[in-house]
Formats: structure tokens, C-alpha cells, sequence
């Protein structure tokens, strides 16, 4: 049986009711003058009771009411993942729950163009603001953040002196996850392909793998960790590089799901089967991840839930000098079909030739 994420959302509604998730958007917000059809209002809504999706995934906890009800959400780029999408998507939810409205500005981290645009949202009347970087790491808050004197959270970065609320996927444990669940399977010798190791996100999900390996007195093996990049083909390099080795795994943990893509391609081009040959797990729970014959055993990023936490922890009564913790939203396990308990017969599937394309 699949196990569920925590948190039923859109996506989950149009994978179960076999639509795009706008046309779920539309039917749930009972959108004017879209032509869906009664079929697939149907399908959709049945989809979201079968879920027990109950409207709004947030708290009814109300979360910041500024005097002119605007927030802006400043993110340094939108286009090269979802994960900024999502989080404001989060934030939006949470700001009409609270009856504010939320502003969106990209930044790209531009010396020149940055504080242009937040001063743009600034003037616009923003009573609040919600500062987000893509990639997960410690920043240096520009001084015009700063000083501007209005409740600031940071999302999916966080600064030295902690001096402003900040929430980030708690990556450690979701690496630590994903490999105890292999392990759990009985799976000993356990491989796996990394991003590009200088990102945070890389160095924390690999720190997680080597603390469930230790955790369960597995020995460290360098051999079997490979550095990528986080894109398929790199995946694909990665995993026939594993295969050829002397000793290869019977499991492989990518540490995102366009890196497992890549994998379960060249694991089909060996002529092995997921999960009965090898199994997989991948990270980010991206929408193709249960469209993968066997569907994705993975991870999901919590950037809707960080962008509903950070309209949440928006203090308008913020004491100057404060230290506030980093908080760390859990990276929650979606088990699916990918994984099974090591075949007592793999060295001979090696053996046997079966790892030449």
C-alpha cells in the first residue's frame, strides 16, 4: 500500500483524479467562466474526499494582519525549479486565510536590480516581507533588508547572527530517511549519487545517508558514492559506473528524482528490473516521480508548508537584538513501488553479463 505525504495538495488530487492540477485549482475554487467539464468536476472532487483533502492544507492559526494587509515575497529566481512556485503558492494560502494580499518580486540576486525591486515593493505599500533564495545556504542579509524596519522572514536560507526568523527543509534527516528505508528492506551495501556537492542541500542529504549507514554499522565505502550534478544524465553516468564496479550495490539512493531518472534508464538499458534487481530512491517528490514505471519511492521538499510557516512567523512585535532558531520542516518519506528486499542472488545477476547496454 502507498503510504500518503502528510499534507494532501493539489498535485495529489490531479495525479488521483488524471487532470493537471490548474483544473483542479479551478474546480476547488469554483473558478467563473472556465469550461471543465461535469466529468471532471466529478472525478475531481471525488479524488479530494478519497484524500480527505479539506480545503486549505494550513492552520487556521492567523498569521500576519499589517495595517495595509501587503506582503511582499522577494525570491532571487522563479524559473529553474518548482520550489519557489510552491512556496510562494504556500505563502498565498496562508496570507488569504489571514486576509492579506501577497506580492511576488524576482530578484536574481542582482547588486543593481535587487534593491530596485524591493524598494519597488516597498513603496507599493508592503507591511511585511518574506525573503527566499532557491538554493538552500547561509546568506548575508543585504543592509537595505535590513534596515528596512518591517516584520522580514527568511525561506530557504538563513543568516550568521540569526537575527530573523528562517525555515529550510530539514535535509539531514530526510538523507537519513531515505537510506534507513533501505536499509530496512535489507539492503547493506548501498550507493548513492549526490548534486553538486559545494550546495548545502548535497553535503546535508549525504551527511544523513552516512549517519543511518553508522546507525546501523554499515561501513562508509567511498566507492559507492558519486558525484553529480542533480540532472538525468548525470544519473545515467553515475548508476553505470556503480554497475561496473567489482562489488556493485543493491540499492541506490539519487538524491533527486531527475538524477533517478537518469538511473532507472540506465538500470532498463542493463537489463535490470527496479525494484527486483535494484532498488531506487530518489528526492524532491517532483510530479514525474510517480509517473515512473515502478512509481518513485522519494522524498518531499516542504515548500508549500515553508512558505504557509513563514506568513505564520511574521512578528510584527519582533524584539530587536533577537536570536531566532533556524527551524527545519520535515522532508516526509513517500513510499511507492521502487524498493524490495535485496535478491539473494545478485552477484550472479553481475556475473551473469547482464550490465552491458
Amino acid at each position: 500500500m502507498v503510504d500518503r505525504p502528510a499534507r494532501v495538495t493539489m498535485m495529489d488530487i490531479a495525479a488521483a483524479a488524471g487532470c493537471s492540477q490548474a483544473a483542479v485549482s479551478f474546480v476547488l475554487n469554483d473558478t467563473p467562466g472556465t469550461r471543465i467539464s461535469q466529468q471532471t468536476r466529478d472525478r475531481v472532487w471525488e479524488a479530494a474526499r478519497a484524500l480527505g483533502y479539506t480545503g486549505a492544507t494550513y492552520t487556521t492559526k492567523a498569521a500576519y494582519s499589517g495595517l495595509d494587509n501587503v506582503i511582499g515575497f522577494a525570491v532571487d529566481q522563479l524559473a529553474t525549479s518548482p520550489e519557489a512556485i510552491v512556496a510562494i503558492e504556500g505563502a498565498r494560502q496562508a496570507s488569504w486565510n489571514a486576509g492579506n494580499v501577497l506580492l511576488v518580486a524576482q530578484t536574481l540576486s542582482d547588486p543593481v536590480m535587487e534593491p530596485k525591486a524591493i524598494k519597488a515593493l516597498t513603496s507599493g505599500g508592503i507591511s511585511a516581507l518574506i525573503y527566499m533564495t532557491i538554493y538552500t545556504r547561509q546568506i548575508e542579509l543585504p543592509s537595505y533588508v535590513s534596515q528596512l524596519n518591517i516584520p522580514t522572514v527568511l525561506l530557504n536560507c538563513y543568516t550568521a547572527d540569526h537575527a530573523f526568523p528562517a525555515v529550510v527543509p530539514s535535509e539531514i534527516a530526510g538523507g537519513q530517511s531515505s537510506t534507513r528505508h533501505l536499509i530496512t528492506h535489507g539492503h547493506h551495501r548501498i550507493a548513492t549519487i549526490t548534486g553538486e556537492i559545494w550546495m548545502q542541500a548535497a553535503q546535508d542529504r549525504l551527511t544523513g545517508y552516512r549517519r543511518a549507514l553508522a546507525t546501523a554499522d554499515i561501513p562508509f565505502d567511498p566507492e559507492l558514492v558519486i558525484e553529480g550534478d542533480w540532472s538525468a544524465g548525470a544519473g545515467y553516468a553515475a548508476t553505470m559506473k556503480l554497475l561496473a564496479l567489482k562489488e556493485p550495490p543493491t540499492a541506490i539512493f539519487c538524491q533527486n528524482d531527475r538524477t533517478a531518472i537518469g538511473c532507472y534508464e540506465a538500470l532498463k538499458d542493463a537489463g535490470l528490473h527496479i525494484p527486483q534487481d535494484m532498488s531506487v530512491v530518489g528526492y524532491d517528490d517532483e510530479e514525474i516521480s510517480r509517473h515512473l514505471v515502478p512509481p518513485l519511492t522519494t522524498s518531499v521538499l516542504p515548500h508549500l508548508a515553508m512558505g504557509q510557516w513563514a506568513i505564520e512567523h511574521l512578528n510584527p512585535d519582533s524584539t530587536p537584538g533577537k536570536r531566532y532558531p533556524i527551524a527545519k520542516l520535515e522532508c516526509s518519506l513517500v513510499k511507492r513501488h521502487s524498493v524490495a528486499a535485496p535478491r539473494a542472488d545478485t552477484r550472479e545477476i553481475f556475473d551473469g553479463g547482464h550490465t552491458s547496454p
